[in-house]
C-alpha cells in the first residue's frame, strides 16, 4: 500500500505510519467515524462535567492561571461547545429529521445545492477545517427539502472528521434517503492543520468528490462542474 493513498480500505493496521504521518497526510481508516463500543452510556451532562475537568487539567499543565476571570470558566465553555455544538454530530439522536416529497413536477434533471458552508474539525489535531459543499442528485420519484441538504452536511461535519470521510458519509446517506445512486458530492475546504501548523501553507485548499450513478458519466461531471463554477 502506498503512503500517498489517503483512504485505507480493508486495512486494519497503520503500523507502517508514524502518528505524524497519519496526521500530516490526513489518513483515514474507513467510512465510519471511529467510535468505541458504548459511546452513549454517559449522559450529555456527565460528558460535559468530565470534559470540563479534563480540560482544566490541560490548561493547568500548560501553565495557565485558572483563577483569572478570563480563564476560570473556559473548561466549562469548551465542554459545552464540544458536546452541544461542534461534536454534536457524533450522537445519532441529533441527526436531522428528513421529509421527502413526491416529485410532482416530474423534474428529471440534476438538482444542485451549491456553496453550502460548513465548519468541521480535523480528527488528527482537533483544529478546524472549513469550506463549501456542493450536492447534486437526480430524483427517483422523491425530492428532499433544500434546507435538509444543509442540515445533513452540518450533521456529518459536526464531529472529528477527515474530509474524504465527510464527502462519502454525506453521499452514502443521501443515496439511502433518496433511494437513488444518482448522487454527487464535492467539497472544497481549507484546513487549519495545514495552514496554522506543520507545513504552514496558507493558500492551498483540498477538494474531494463523490460521483455515483449517472454522475459517473464524464459529460454529467462536466455539466455539474460548469453549474458549480458559475
Amino acid at each position: 500500500m502506498k503512503k500517498d493513498n489517503l483512504l485505507i480500505e480493508d486495512y486494519n493496521e497503520t503500523s507502517d505510519f508514524s502518528y505524524d504521518d497519519i496526521g500530516d497526510d490526513h489518513i483515514s481508516t474507513g467510512l465510519e467515524t471511529p467510535m468505541k463500543a458504548n459511546p452513549f452510556e454517559m449522559s450529555d451532562a456527565e460528558k460535559k462535567e468530565k470534559i470540563s475537568h479534563l480540560f482544566n487539567e490541560i490548561m493547568d499543565v500548560l501553565g495557565l492561571d485558572l483563577t483569572d476571570d478570563s480563564l476560570k470558566d473556559t473548561p466549562k465553555r469548551v465542554a459545552k461547545m464540544y458536546v452541544e455544538e461542534i461534536f454534536s454530530g457524533l450522537n445519532p439522536a441529533n441527526k436531522p429529521k428528513i421529509s421527502l416529497f413526491e416529485n410532482k413536477y416530474r423534474y428529471n434533471q440534476m438538482l444542485i445545492e451549491k456553496n453550502i458552508t460548513f465548519y468541521s474539525n480535523c480528527e488528527h489535531h482537533f483544529v478546524p477545517f472549513t469550506g463549501q459543499a456542493h450536492i447534486a442528485y437526480v430524483s427517483s420519484g422523491k425530492v428532499i427539502g433544500l434546507s435538509k441538504l444543509n442540515r445533513i452536511v452540518q450533521y456529518y461535519a459536526n464531529r472529528p472528521q477527515v474530509q474524504e470521510r465527510l464527502t462519502n458519509q454525506i453521499a452514502e446517506d443521501l443515496k439511502e434517503i433518496l433511494n437513488t445512486k444518482d448522487v454527487a458530492v464535492i467539497i472544497d475546504a481549507k484546513h487549519l492543520c495545514v495552514s496554522s501548523r506543520g507545513v504552514k501553507d496558507n493558500t492551498s485548499t483540498t477538494i474531494t468528490s463523490y460521483y455515483g450513478g449517472v454522475f459517473q458519466d464524464p459529460t454529467k461531471i462536466t455539466e455539474l462542474q460548469n453549474y458549480i463554477n458559475k
